[in-house]
């Protein structure tokens, strides 16, 4: 057997190795059912059945190109399907709103800005993305009234609405939110993997997102830890609704063109968030001056010879583990 035969033997039993568990289903849930059987759980779960309002009917191509017209939007344009943040393998580019629909909803393109096959997708933000956050209402009045957001937490908390259009077949990085979120699935179909943050060690991070970009056929020889994390995996069909907890780490790929809503809120009180964050994606506040904490420790630990430094590099990690892993949380 050649090198690369026993390559790809590696990789199909390491993928064996690597649990699937599929989400679980519910419908017809009731705020009340919620907020006392799913939502102390800390585990995303699909929520079927939930009437969203006219969107699921009115949201078709040509209804959202005469609702939001000419309206400029700046969107993420990729030559592959596989979207890397961490390499940047993308451009932005500004677009009429209607313009950019009509391509992110064609296979080919007569007009196109890297190649003829080329996806498209937006992420909707605030009218000043440094200081303002994205609302569907604010952003598309003339479609905020279509979908009615499901009011399983307190109005109060709300942070955005986050208005997403993607391509079909585009796939996005594999990142974690620091906010919990309702992905509402309006049109089309997505293929959703999450990984639970307690498999945040195998899942060679960058900041918030993982280096790790096909979750479907990995490079387990480059990312041998990958085959340790347990997959999470659902199907979203139009009018589901996806909720995901803080934490947890997702990938979603777009089987066919599609639009959907993010639905952010504050689950703790605000004070534990960036005041500068407007895309829900900083780390908190005091998880963000415990690492600066850390990095200057380690900087510290470099003075030492190697072994030192590695015994005491080894006791730092028990004492992380000691002081803040839990038992009971999944």
């Amino acid at each position: 057997m050649g090198e690369k035969e026993l390559e790809i033997e590696h990789q199909e039993v390491a993928m064996e190795r690597q649990p699937v568990i599929p989400l679980a289903q519910y419908t017809g849930v009731t705020r009340e059912f919620f907020l006392q059987e799913i939502y102390p759980l800390r585990k995303p779960v699909v929520l079927r059945g939930i009437d969203l309002g006219p969107c699921t009917a009115k949201w078709t191509v040509d209804y959202l190109i005469q609702a939001a017209g000419k309206k400029e939007v700046k969107v993420h344009v990729a030559a592959e399907p596989q979207m890397d943040f961490l390499s940047k393998n993308f451009v932005y580019r500004t677009l009429p709103f209607d313009v950019f629909v009509k391509r992110a909803a064609e296979a080919k393109h007569t007009e196109y800005f890297i190649s003829e096959d080329e996806k498209y997708y937006l992420r909707s933000l605030g009218d000043d993305p440094r200081k303002d956050i994205a609302d569907l209402r604010k952003q598309f009045p003339l479609l905020g009234d279509d979908i009615w957001i499901p009011e399983y937490f307190d109005k109060e908390k709300l942070f955005s609405t986050v208005f997403r259009i993607s391509s079909a077949g585009l796939q996005l990085w594999t990142h974690y939110d620091v906010m919990d979120n309702f992905l509402i699935q309006v049109t089309g179909r997505k293929q959703v993997v999450l990984y639970s943050p307690r498999d945040a060690p195998y899942l060679y991070l960058s900041g918030t997102k993982s280096e790790v970009l096909d979750v479907d056929r990995p490079d387990f020889k480059r990312y041998p830890l990958f085959a340790k994390a347990r997959r999470y995996e659902c199907l979203l069909e139009a009018g589901d609704v996806l909720f995901i907890p803080a934490l947890w780490f997702h990938n979603v790929t777009s089987e066919e063109f599609g639009v959907g809503v993010n639905v952010f809120w504050k689950h703790l009180p605000s004070e534990c968030y960036d005041k500068t964050d407007t895309y829900g994606n900083k780390d908190l506040a005091a998880a963000s001056r415990a690492v600066q904490i850390l990095d200057r420790a380690l900087k510290t630990l470099e003075e030492l010879p190697e072994e030192y430094k590695d015994f005491y590099g080894r006791r730092m990690v028990l004492h992380i583990q000691k002081k803040t892993y839990s038992t009971n949380y999944e």
